[in-house]
């Protein structure tokens, strides 16, 4: 905030809303009577009135923007307190009650997610964050861990399933495969014609 709008209306950074207030309304009662005045005093005092009317207004709003920021910043360090004590039903009870929802938000929604093993759901909302505030150094490196994470588990998941495949598939058969098999089909063909042509020639010599 200018210091200037302090400074027009007479009151220290450090006065508080109700005395901000009370000076202001002094300042306008004032200017508000004097610019009925003829000539250039009353210009002024018309002028000074929309001077101290800007200057109102942007202390307070800078002040209300602030106290909110204050206590969401109070809001999320609660947030964080309870995923530290591993109640992640009360932090994400508590993320649920939030109005607006920062980049902040989304990063401990991802986090809560993370908790519950929700990874995908986590990395969406590593993502949103990201975009809400790309220049966030906490934000892109804990997404490329967790992306990180996400192939690691599922490359561990995919490696059984090869496994599985491997030891299904049929035993490598070197001499089947390089036509042994026939001929040893063929030996065995061979010896039973020659023990049988034996036992024929034994019955006919008996004779």
């Amino acid at each position: 905030m200018n210091k200037k709008y302090y400074d027009l209306l007479g009151v220290e950074e450090t006065a508080s809303d109700e005395e901000i207030k009370a000076r202001y309304e002094q300042l306008k009662k004032k200017y508000s009577e004097d610019r009925f005045l003829e000539g250039e005093a009353g210009n002024e005092a018309a002028k000074m009135l929309n001077r101290i009317d800007t200057a109102y207004n942007e202390i307070m709003t800078e002040r209300r923007e602030k106290g909110a920021a204050q206590s969401e910043g109070s809001s999320f360090a609660e947030v964080e307190r309870l995923i530290r004590d591993n109640k992640i039903a009360e932090a994400q009870s508590a993320l649920d009650a939030f109005n607006e929802r920062a980049a902040e938000w989304h990063y401990l929604q991802s986090v809560v997610y993370y908790k519950k093993n929700w990874m995908n759901e986590s990395k969406k909302q590593l993502e949103i964050a990201i975009q809400m505030d790309s220049s966030n150094e906490k934000y892109r490196s804990a997404y490329n861990k967790l992306r990180e994470k996400i192939e690691y588990d599922k490359k561990k998941a995919e490696a059984p399933q090869q496994e599985a495949q491997q030891q299904a598939q049929p035993e490598y058969d070197a001499d089947r495969q390089m036509g042994g098999g026939l001929c040893e089909q063929c030996a065995t063909c061979c010896a039973c014609n020659m023990l049988f042509n034996c036992c024929m020639n034994a019955c006919c010599g008996c004779r």
